[in-house]
């Protein structure tokens, strides 16, 4: 009996632009926007450590040396804070063990599929996990966390689903399910924004991915799909029949911080599960929709 590899890596593709929340990203990474006072790459990266991760891939592109310099540590930052007695520990979790962070570029925008194969010599031989950080994921324990368990389980490839409204899945990537074993379904296919009467259901991939290695050949040679770009669906679509293949139900909230009313929506809701702003920030939400016009 062959012994089931650890999930010891994952890959965040930070390439992207981030146009929708132009101006604000002109100069700042869109990952480094803030979810109330933490960066948005930041609920990632967290949620990645508690599921075990060791070792942190970001797929980075050009304009986004901030987002790595967020997790170096800030000398003159942390030398005038302790010298006014400032508590540091609010900055723990934006420090690495060194080697434990490692960038690699994507130099032509063409899609999730080819982000991810820019990770292939990192990953090597090993499953992996994929953080879309646009994704924010909430849940206790985290969604990747809640895969890992399944992953040992079951094994293979496993991807995380959340149900939406029928006619909303045509802005999504979509299972066609098969046996179902509590909130652990069987994957009997993928299809990439299918129109909405053509769905084979309404469960949607919601950002998080175990996959075995072997999607790194398949993404060598995987033409481009919707948009002109390498989807990573569409690998993963072939792998099927291959390799065991699950989705977890996740347990927990997710909000589409792609958006702008995601990313506002998302503020909101972690602000409200905050004891320390919770009852103010309901206050002013109050006193917001009382003079906001019908």
């Amino acid at each position: 009996m062959s012994v089931r590899k650890p999930i010891r890596k994952a890959v965040f593709p930070v390439a992207g632009l981030g146009t929708r929340f132009l101006p604000a990203t002109k100069a700042i990474p869109k990952e480094l926007l803030p979810i109330v006072d933490r960066p948005l790459i930041q609920y990632a990266v967290d949620e990645a450590r508690e599921a075990g991760i060791e070792q942190m891939i970001f797929v980075t592109g050009r304009g986004k040396t901030a987002l790595v310099e967020n997790f170096d540590i800030a000398f003159e930052l942390e030398r005038t804070m302790s010298e006014r007695g400032k508590d540091l520990s609010v900055l723990e979790p934006t420090r690495f063990t060194p080697g434990n962070l490692i960038t690699v570029r994507q130099q032509v925008p063409m899609g999730l599929g080819h982000a991810i194969w820019c990770a292939r010599a990192i990953v090597g031989d090993e499953p992996f996990a994929v953080l879309l950080p646009d994704e924010l994921m909430v849940g206790k324990p985290g969604c990747l966390a809640q895969m890992v368990d399944a992953y040992n389980q079951v094994g293979g490839n496993l991807i995380s689903v959340l149900d939406v409204p029928h006619e909303e899945v045509s802005s999504y990537g979509v299972i066609d399910p098969g046996a179902a074993n509590g909130d652990l379904i069987e994957v009997r296919g993928l299809v990439e924004k299918p129109p909405v009467d053509q769905a084979p259901s309404n469960k949607i991939i919601s950002g998080r991915y175990i996959l075995q290695p072997d999607v790194m050949r398949t993404l060598e040679n995987q033409e481009k799909g919707a948009g002109g770009e390498i989807q990573l669906t569409d690998a993963m679509a072939r792998m099927i029949g291959s390799q065991p293949f699950h989705a977890v139900t996740f347990d927990g909230a997710r909000y589409d911080c792609g958006s702008k009313t995601g990313f506002i929506e998302a503020t909101l809701a972690l602000a409200l599960a905050r004891d320390d702003m919770a009852a103010d920030v309901r206050r002013i939400a109050e006193r917001l929709l009382a003079a906001a016009p019908a």
